[in-house]
């Protein structure tokens, strides 16, 4: 992999956290209800409580992408990004232009291994 590609994936991959950083933040502000408490309404309370059941399901998303960023990041880091975790051979450019966190190559994760 050449220097360019590795700088532009550390670049997006740097952008993705921050991203994913600001959005958990104000997933975790709505959760807590900083903008207001439940509403005194039933109806207005059992929609609210659905949309938090959608919260925390995005929030777990986001963590879960954070993770694969930041181990993409220590890959980065260790000099082993670009290795497919499973096969240990080269995992394609585009691929790793196309998700820069992608730890395996196309068939292992074509493969159910990641």
């Amino acid at each position: 992999m050449d220097a360019r590609l590795r700088e532009e994936c550390a670049q997006q991959l740097k952008a993705t956290r921050e991203e994913w950083t600001r959005r958990l933040g104000a997933i975790r502000s709505d959760r807590r209800r900083e903008s207001g408490e439940l509403s005194p309404d039933f109806e207005d309370q059992a929609t609210q409580r659905e949309n938090d059941e959608t919260l925390d399901a995005l929030d777990e998303r986001g963590r879960q992408a954070v993770a694969a960023v930041d181990a993409a990041l220590d890959r980065l880091e260790a000099g082993t990004y670009g290795d497919c975790a499973v096969c240990g051979g080269t995992i394609p450019d585009d691929r790793l232009r196309a998700e820069p966190s992608a730890p395996s190559c196309i068939e292992c994760a074509g493969a159910g291994a990641n």
